[in-house]
C-alpha cells in the first residue's frame, strides 16, 4: 500500500470516529414509500422523532424506528458517560437509495404475462449532537 493511499484511509478511519450512522440493507419497501417516511423525520430532534415514528400508520416507520434506535447506540457506544439527553442528537441525514428488485411474472389476459418488480431500499441515517463540547470533554 502507498503513503497516499495509507494516509486516505488514515483520514477516513478518523472522520468515521465522529460519525454516528446506522445503516438498514434489503429492505423490502419500495424507496418512494420510504422516502415518504424519511421526510417526517429528517432534521429533528432523536426524541421527536421517535415519536413521530412510533404513531405513524405506514409500515416503513416501524423499520424506521429500529434503524433510529441502532443508531443512538451506536453514539452511545462511541460516547460512553455521556446521556442522550444531554447530548440533543438530532437527525443530520437521511438517504434511501434503491436496492435489489426482484422481478416476477404475473398472468395476463389472452396468454400474455406482466413483469412485477417488487422493489427494495438501503437506508443510511447519520445523526450529529447539537452541542460538540459536550462529546469533546467526554474523550
Amino acid at each position: 500500500m502507498g503513503a497516499r493511499k495509507r494516509n486516505t484511509a488514515e483520514q477516513r478511519k478518523e472522520a468515521a470516529k465522529n460519525r454516528y450512522q446506522a445503516v438498514l440493507r434489503n429492505c423490502p419497501t419500495s424507496p418512494r414509500k420510504m422516502r415518504l417516511v424519511t421526510g417526517l423525520i429528517s432534521g429533528l430532534d432523536v426524541n421527536r422523532a421517535l415519536d413521530v415514528l412510533k404513531y405513524s400508520k405506514q409500515e416503513a416507520s416501524r423499520r424506521l424506528e429500529k434503524l433510529l434506535l441502532s443508531a443512538i447506540a451506536n453514539w452511545q457506544s462511541k460516547n460512553e458517560g455521556v446521556r442522550v439527553e444531554e447530548s440533543n442528537l438530532f437527525v443530520k441525514e437521511i438517504s434511501v437509495d434503491g436496492g435489489r428488485a426482484l422481478k416476477r411474472l404475473q398472468t395476463a389476459p389472452q396468454g400474455r404475462a406482466y413483469r412485477l418488480r417488487k422493489r427494495s431500499n438501503h437506508v443510511t441515517l447519520v445523526l450529529d449532537s447539537m452541542n460538540k463540547e459536550v462529546e469533546n470533554t467526554s474523550k
